[in-house]
């Protein structure tokens, strides 16, 4: 992108990440966003800067004492230098620490700022439960409001509606309150054309929330799109996307996200329940100073809302913080991890106060298991484990080659189009099986579910013989007529399911893929656990079953199977482990299941591992190009810092800043003529010797000051980054001192530094540029680019991929 010409003034601008950026339908260009010194292209904002200037105030100013707003900062699509960052927070912290034994409102003062974190996450608690149970409460109604309304009071759904009723415990569904719109507009529910008209408002309402949905989301924040883990991820490691998660975001992905889960789409909200959590974190991180001017203590508040997102999608507060360790936080201090637990906490506690689901438990498919299991269930277990693995491996390369085909063809110019279709084939598709047409959430709660003597669903139509019933535990019976339907039709919406996320995930609505994926294990398992359960029934008497299964003993639980399926399928989709097992266990409240879920979930990951390394959030991280330097992979490779840092061979020299002979005008000429984001300072162009490292940012924002703010500050004027000025004849004008901006402490490596202590340097660091030298002279930097492409370069990857979209 071409942007010359720079506009003065333009650096006064607010450094949150509220700031909304006009991206259309969400494309995030990086190719202005040149985060290393050497690559030749243009950046946009800063790639020609003209100094000009008005003299001001007469008065010498002393940027060592006055720091100037802006310097410090960082451009959009740039990586924070976590070192400074963090050094800056232990200056405050001395400050505030040393300045509280001299005076009583210095002590408040220091006893408030530790407060604050602990207020900061108790309000990110609340905000976060607050609008997870608002989203709850409006996804309920709104799926149900495709079937029909409650003439008792439109705002009800089909189970709120139903309270009331005097209907028998089997007709409950079939309250008189409850209108279908057939039997709205034609005054009966029965025949062919109630149920073309059912099935013609079943569609037509599905249209319309999506194509809201995709309608605001083009049109208000083009970020709300997606599930945003991948891009939270990416935030968490020290790359900044300004307005990712500003109120705009927030506002349209809350509302948008209630819309795309009415619709009957694929997707989940619990994803981007994340991002919510997220963004609610981030606007309050600006009513706090300490966290609005530090991008690292912001990015440990976004680790702890990552936490009470999760806490509030699946009711798992503990699974929300290890999630938030495992899956998300590239930083995670200890300080961070009781943080987390708890905002998880409050925010917990909040969705539980608010009651979305109306049965006192924290999300719709709770579910509890009174049969233990028996050491051979394990071979089925870990078959789900197996099928989760393959189906997560299938899905993320289906995925990745559609949504990589979107962004290369003329596909991803259509957002609104492509909305409009998936909805129209998946309601289409969806109604005639009502394993399909419910909700995501509720199948999933019905699959879970453990027979009871009451239960009307078809899944429980089996062949009663109350002759071995033995309290409330029924034994194995024969399969009658219901559940054979049922299951056909769970293969139908299994065969759907997995094709049709394929296709939803990536499109530009919010969308999450935690509970399609469940979706699909619990079928699969609800399938294999009633398979196993007729086998069970009917040949008791064989070796695998004799010894622990008699004749009218409950031994399988088909629910069961149902969870450990819905496991290992999410498992091998997110290569989630630890968070995982204790998210289901959470979900089901049965500590006996922990092995079963164990043993699915690692296997589960083992063979999506065998078939690809990457997670779907790391692979959409790297089909975005993102700066995302992966902390669990290892560097095997024997290669030199000589061989990856820039200046090449038959490169131009590496531009370099004198310490004190390069005039101003010296300094904007190398500012124009070059796009890098900072430049080293050395002793003398001669002798190479290194002094510091000034980012470009700074550069501008001091000189274009010192134009307007100090007299006699001329394009001849000398800049100097020492103690004490150079001596100079009388008549010379007057010089810029710029040694508050110079880190004087940037980070270096020798040339003959093997790549993989550079490469670990740059991860536990989070560094943005290593200087490289040699016998104390300099010879090149590396940047986080460089080590990215060198990284893809050698896994035989387009290195020309990253930051680029």
């Amino acid at each position: 992108m071409d942007q010359k010409g720079y506009r003065r003034g333009s650096f006064q601008s607010s450094t949150s990440d509220e700031d909304m950026l006009e991206i259309a339908g969400a494309s995030l260009d990086f190719s202005m966003a040149d985060d290393d010194p050497p690559l030749d292209r243009e950046m946009g904002g800063f790639s020609s800067y003209n100094g000009g200037g008005m003299n001001g105030t007469s008065t010498m100013m002393d940027f060592l004492e006055e720091p100037l707003p802006g310097v410090g900062t960082y451009e959009d699509f740039n990586t924070i230098d976590w070192v400074r960052e963090k050094s800056r927070d232990r200056d405050r912290h001395r400050e505030i620490t040393s300045r509280s034994k001299e005076s009583t409102w210095a002590l408040i003062h220091s006893v408030s700022d530790a407060f604050s974190g602990w207020l900061l996450m108790l309000l990110i608690g609340l905000l976060a439960g607050s609008l997870a149970g608002l989203i709850d409460i409006s996804a309920h109604w709104m799926t149900d409001l495709k079937e029909g309304v409650c003439l008792a009071g439109f705002w009800f759904n089909h189970e709120h509606c139903c309270w009331k009723s005097n209907t028998t415990f089997t007709d409950r569904d079939k309250c008189p309150e409850w209108k279908s719109w057939s039997q709205l507009i034609l005054g009966h529910g029965e025949g062919a054309f109630a149920y073309i008209l059912n099935y013609f408002m079943y569609v037509v309402w599905a249209l319309l929330f999506s194509l809201l949905a995709v309608l605001l989301v083009k049109g208000f924040a083009p970020y709300a799109c997606g599930s945003g883990i991948p891009e939270i991820k990416t935030i968490l490691s020290g790359f900044i996307i300004r307005g990712y998660l500003g109120k705009w975001t927030l506002i349209i992905k809350t509302i948008t996200l209630v819309l795309a889960v009415s619709s009957g789409l694929s997707l989940g909200k619990e994803g981007p329940l994340v991002h919510v959590a997220c963004c609610c974190g981030n606007i309050l991180c600006h009513l706090f100073t300490k966290y609005r001017k530090n991008e690292a203590k912001r990015r440990e508040v976004l680790s702890a809302a990552a936490a009470a997102g999760v806490s509030v999608a699946f009711g798992a507060p503990i699974g929300g913080v290890l999630f938030s360790l495992e899956e998300v936080s590239y930083y995670f201090p200890l300080k961070t991890l009781w943080r987390s637990f708890f905002a998880a906490l409050v925010a917990a506690f909040t969705l539980r106060s608010i009651n979305p689901f109306g049965n006192s438990r924290l999300v719709l498919f709770y579910v509890e298991f009174h049969m233990p299991w028996h050491l051979l269930e394990l071979v089925p277990f870990i078959l789900l484990g197996i099928f989760g693995g393959l189906w997560g491996a299938f899905f993320i390369r289906s995925n990745i080659a559609w949504c990589r085909r979107r962004k290369t063809t003329k596909l991803g110019k259509y957002p609104v189009l492509e909305v409009f279709v998936v909805t129209a084939i998946t309601a289409v598709l969806a109604f005639p099986n009502e394993y399909t047409r419910m909700s995501t959430s509720e199948l999933i709660s019905e699959l879970f579910n453990d027979c009871g003597i009451l239960d009307s669903s078809k899944l429980c139509e089996y062949v009663n013989d109350f002759n071995s019933t033995k309290g409330d535990d029924l034994p194995d019976r024969a399969a009658g007529p219901g559940v054979y339907t049922a299951m056909w039709q769970l293969a139908l919406a299994l065969i759907m399911k997995v094709f049709i996320t394929i296709f939803t995930f990536g499109m530009k609505v919010p969308s999450g893929l935690f509970i399609p994926s469940m979706a699909v294990g619990a079928i699969a398992g609800r399938l294999l656990g009633v398979a196993m359960e007729q086998l069970a029934y009917y040949h008791h008497d064989w070796a695998i079953f004799s010894g622990w299964c008699s004749q009218g003993a409950d031994c399988i639980t088909p629910g069961l199977y149902a969870m450990v399926g819905a496991a290992a399928c999410l498992g091998g989709v997110t290569r989630m482990t630890v968070s995982l097992v204790v998210i289901m266990f959470e979900l089901t409240g049965g500590l006996e299941y922990i092995v079963p879920l164990m043993a699915a979930a690692m296997t589960s990951k083992w063979v999506a591992d065998a078939i690809g390394r990457e997670g779907i959030y790391d692979a959409h991280i790297r089909l975005n190009g993102y700066p995302f330097l992966e902390a669990k992979e290892e560097f095997s490779h024997k290669t030199l810092a000589m061989d990856v840092m820039r200046p090449r061979r038959n490169d131009p020299p590496l531009t370099v800043i004198t310490q004190d002979s390069m005039t101003v005008e010296d300094v904007e000429t190398i500012i124009n003529e070059t796009t890098y984001s900072g430049y080293p300072v050395v002793v003398s162009r001669e002798s190479q010797r290194l002094v510091g490292f000034v980012l470009r940012r700074d550069l501008i924002i001091s000189i274009e000051n010192a134009r307007k703010k100090q007299d006699g500050i001329v394009s001849t004027s000398i800049i100097y980054f020492t103690d004490h000025s150079p001596p100079l004849p009388p008549s010379s004008p007057s010089m810029l001192k710029l040694r508050s901006i110079l880190d004087l402490s940037p980070f270096t490596v020798t040339d003959q530094t093997p790549m993989e202590i550079v490469v670990d340097i740059f991860r536990k660091l989070g560094l943005r540029q290593c200087l490289v030298t040699h016998n104390g002279k300099l010879l090149g930097i590396i940047t986080k680019k460089d080590v990215l492409k060198h990284i893809a370069q050698l896994a035989n990857q387009d290195p020309d991929s990253i930051l680029f979209n």
